[in-house]
């Protein structure tokens, strides 16, 4: 019997495909590297989308741990992520400082998960 890594393995086919999507995926943000290089200013009307991305990037990272569904909404809002990412969330509409609100939140999950909740 052979494993699921020895077939791979065996298989140049398997091999040229991770070649071929490797050089696909680094000819694309190649030419996003290249293109952005030649341009002197980003137009307008690319400008005013772009400045939404760091936020939705963020979103899209941070927002499906925070939020899960719980047994109850009770369980849900008890959620010490939850919870945690609300004071961050607070601590960086107010401060603005990157550093605070990770320490702010860090802090908040430890003293939720190990001291309140423990």
């Amino acid at each position: 019997m052979s494993s699921g890594l020895g077939a791979l393995a065996a298989s140049p086919r398997a091999w040229v495909a991770i070649a071929v999507i490797g050089v696909i995926t680094y000819g694309i943000r190649l030419s996003f590297i290249h293109l952005f290089g030649r341009i002197d200013g980003v137009p307008t009307c690319l400008q005013r989308p772009l400045r939404y991305v760091p936020p939705a990037v963020l979103a899209a990272l941070v927002l499906p741990d925070l939020v899960t569904l719980g047994p109850s909404v009770t369980a849900t809002f008890l959620d010490e992520r939850l919870i945690a990412g609300a004071v961050a969330g607070a601590v960086a509409w107010r401060t603005e400082n990157v550093f605070a609100t990770i320490a702010t939140g860090m802090g908040t999950l430890w003293v939720f998960r190990f001291v309140v909740f423990a």
